[in-house]
């Protein structure tokens, strides 16, 4: 069987499902994104990319800050609903539990197992969207989603998206080692 084109729109499969966090007009709002990446190791810098039409990305410039918000699964219903419903209609600030780190610009949701607050950087303007590209200025979560002090997937419990049919999922088991177990196949390649 060979390989079928299916055009250009097939995106990277799955996505992570964010909350993107911006006080806009001195009041916090935030949107369900799926179009984030890390985009730098040191320093950490991560991107978002936002149509140009959005209600958010007014708070981004004008603070020159945002938070990255990863829910959990439980939290999928009320992620949509910050999807599907624009700021400039309805007034989504009292939706979440919000607290402010250390910028004092970026509301974060306590209910989400992690949080990143990022410092804007730079704008790359492209023909639809904006990429927002932020320095992590600090990240936060609970003991509860840690394990050996680093955040565990499965106690998180994040939402992913497959964009091409619309839909949310849950993240899926264990599989293996990253950096580590691809070394028996490099040793016995001889690479």
């Amino acid at each position: 069987m060979g390989k079928v084109n299916i055009g250009t729109n097939a995106l990277l499969y799955p996505m992570p499902v964010t909350l993107i966090g911006a006080n806009v007009g001195g009041r916090p709002n935030f949107m369900a994104v799926a179009w984030t990446s890390r985009i730098n190791f040191k320093p950490p810098i991560l991107a978002v990319a936002l149509n140009k039409m959005h209600y958010t990305p007014e708070g981004i410039r004008e603070n020159n800050s945002f938070s990255i918000n990863i829910p959990s699964a439980d939290m999928y219903e009320i992620t949509d609903y910050c999807g599907i419903v624009s700021g400039r209609k309805a007034d989504k600030s009292n939706i979440f539990d919000i607290f402010y780190g250390e910028s004092k610009t970026a509301p974060m949701i306590k209910e989400c197992p992690l949080s990143i607050e990022c410092k804007l950087i730079d704008i790359y303007e492209m023909p639809t969207n904006c990429l927002y590209i932020g320095e992590v200025i600090a990240t936060y979560t609970e003991d509860k989603y840690l394990t050996n002090g680093k955040p565990d997937i499965e106690k998180m419990n994040p939402i992913v998206l497959t964009m091409t049919d619309n839909r949310y999922w849950g993240v899926g088991k264990y599989l293996g080692k990253a950096w580590s177990d691809g070394k028996k196949l490099k040793n016995k390649l001889n690479f």
